[in-house]
């Protein structure tokens, strides 16, 4: 146990800017022609790609235009105070922060905030928005990044916040029903009393709720244990454009009777309908957790160890995240959190979840013991109790708290091949020179997930010029994804070129017909301004 000794100490030392690109013209499918009109005078979009989306900064202050959906009226606020008493809000003060995303890029001019607490009420307003082609911005705890759960406009705003009831929980399938409103920080302790956990942890657990958490699919810590939320929520409960209830809330792990509808809802922003109720399958809480914190000296040498860790330690791997030397520095000199280990280039967070303490501890021990002896690992330390581990995963989940710290930040969630993560990060420090900040790295190893973020002073026209589209043609070019987990809400919509087919975006625009014809459920979001054909 000498080695593992070694490793057992812990003293823990506006809105957003859019191109003008007249040149191309609405080029939608009558799919698309049903969904939104739109004269080729309103359409503006940021060009993206080189097959008909290309990038231009010739007009980087324009927004895309509002479309013509009708303006709220005091009949229509009288309609509202009457099915939602006490919960319609029209005072400004209280709907600022509802107005304005997370990291305060982009903000709306929503009048009116609407907060129910049922499906019927839910379907009551949509019904009722449908037939008045008013249009609709979904909200959950506003913790997206991309600027999916704001209003663009004076979008009413349909907050899920008092949705937040667990409806059953069945102790021997593990199986949790919930309402869309649930905070998951609330539900992880819910389930922790009844010896389950969550399949899914994320930073903002804190504020953010489960059903916006299935709206963009988020990925999250967990994902290399338990995988994605499109394999563990089994059923949802979905408000469609037009009122209707659409009732998927099954409680069965199988189920293969017809097409899998609830999959249309995963992911899709609230452009499709309002989710408001979650069934999911949830995993007994592990009775054995340890958490490493480590030090590389290169990349290389980081997805060695991770090769290693996978064959080690198998079966009782969660989670395996890694930050670079710069997220450190920024953890350092804005949130004065302290480096428990000797300084590196890059360093590992290693989570391991299971039933036996002693076996888990004898298979981390063999573990750490052969990437200190094979020089793949620097120097690490390992924390076994709750308030330790929790100080060591801070300084995975407080990057972006401590980014917000270093000036504007340009934020980018790319999925690549996992061999290629940091090259991204290399080449973009090359590629701006002394133009930015900060550039730096951090992410999900297990899922080849990449969080890619540059700080300026203030926003900076020229800067941003220079990341994209560089940074989505250097995607593209490895086969990644623009967006791993984030979404592509208002800011990345323009850019869905890069990672999906024409087709697969007219046909996409054609579900989008269908489900929604007026096109008021989160407008401005997910979907292209220009459908291709």
């Amino acid at each position: 146990m000498g080695m593992f000794q070694r490793f057992a100490r812990l003293p823990l030392k506006s809105t957003y800017i859019w191109s003008l690109c007249p040149q191309y013209s609405t080029g939608l499918t009558a799919a698309g022609r049903a969904l939104i009109v739109r004269s080729s005078q309103q359409i503006q979009h940021r060009c993206v790609h080189s097959r008909g989306l290309g990038a231009s900064p010739g007009n980087p202050g324009a927004a895309p235009p509002r479309l013509p959906f009708s303006r709220v009226t005091q009949e229509d606020l009288a309609f509202f105070r009457t099915l939602l008493p006490g919960r319609t809000i029209t005072d400004p003060d209280l709907l600022k922060s509802n107005n304005v995303d997370w990291l305060k890029t982009v903000e709306g001019n929503s009048e009116v905030l609407l907060r129910p607490k049922t499906t019927e009420e839910v379907s009551q307003i949509l019904r009722y928005c449908n037939e008045r082609n008013l249009a609709v911005c979904p909200q959950g705890g506003n913790t997206g990044l991309v600027g999916g759960s704001v209003p663009v406009f004076d979008e009413i705003i349909l907050s899920t916040a008092l949705m937040n009831q667990v409806i059953s929980f069945n102790n021997i399938s593990g199986i949790l029903t919930c309402q869309a409103g649930c905070v998951l920080e609330n539900l992880s302790n819910y389930l922790e009393e009844r010896d389950f956990i969550m399949p899914l942890d994320l930073g903002a657990k804190g504020s953010c709720h489960i059903g916006g958490n299935v709206s963009t699919n988020a990925g999250g810590l967990r994902l290399l244990r338990y995988g994605s939320l499109r394999g563990t929520v089994l059923g949802l409960e979905v408000v469609l454009a037009d009122g209707r209830a659409l009732n998927c809330l099954a409680t069965l792990r199988k189920d293969n009777t017809g097409y899998d509808l609830k999959q249309l809802f995963i992911g899709s922003e609230g452009t499709l309908g309002v989710v408001t109720a979650v069934s999911i399958l949830c995993p007994r809480k592990p009775k054995a957790v340890n958490v490493a914190f480590l030090g590389c000296s290169s990349f290389q040498q980081l997805l060695e160890t991770f090769q290693c860790c996978r064959g080690m330690l198998g079966e009782i791997l969660s989670a395996f995240e890694f930050l670079d030397a710069s997220c450190m520095s920024l953890l350092e000199k804005h949130l004065k959190l302290t480096n428990p280990i000797t300084e590196s280039p890059f360093y590992i967070v290693i989570e391991t979840a299971g039933s036996n303490a002693t076996h888990d501890e004898e298979k981390l021990h063999k573990f750490l013991e052969e990437v200190m002896t094979s020089s793949l690992v620097n120097d690490g330390t390992v924390a076994t109790e709750a308030t330790k581990i929790k100080a060591l995963w801070s300084l995975r989940e407080r990057v972006t708290e401590a980014l917000t710290h270093d000036g504007y930040t340009y934020k980018y969630d790319i999925s690549l091949p996992v061999e290629k993560i940091y090259d991204l990060v290399q080449d973009m420090r090359g590629h701006l020179g002394d133009m930015a900040k900060n550039v730096v790295g951090y992410g999900h190893v297990g899922d080849g997930n990449l969080h890619l973020n540059i700080t300026s002073p203030s926003k900076d026209p020229t800067l941003l010029a220079a990341i994209e589209p560089y940074v989505y043609n250097w995607t593209s070019e490895w086969k990644g994804s623009i967006s791993a987990e984030h979404g592509l809400g208002l800011k990345k919509r323009n850019y869905i070129y890069y990672s999906k087919p024409s087709e697969a975006v007219a046909l996409m625009g054609s579900i989008k017909a269908m489900l929604d014809p007026k096109g008021i459920l989160n407008p401005y979001k997910t979907l292209p301004d220009n459908i291709h054909e």
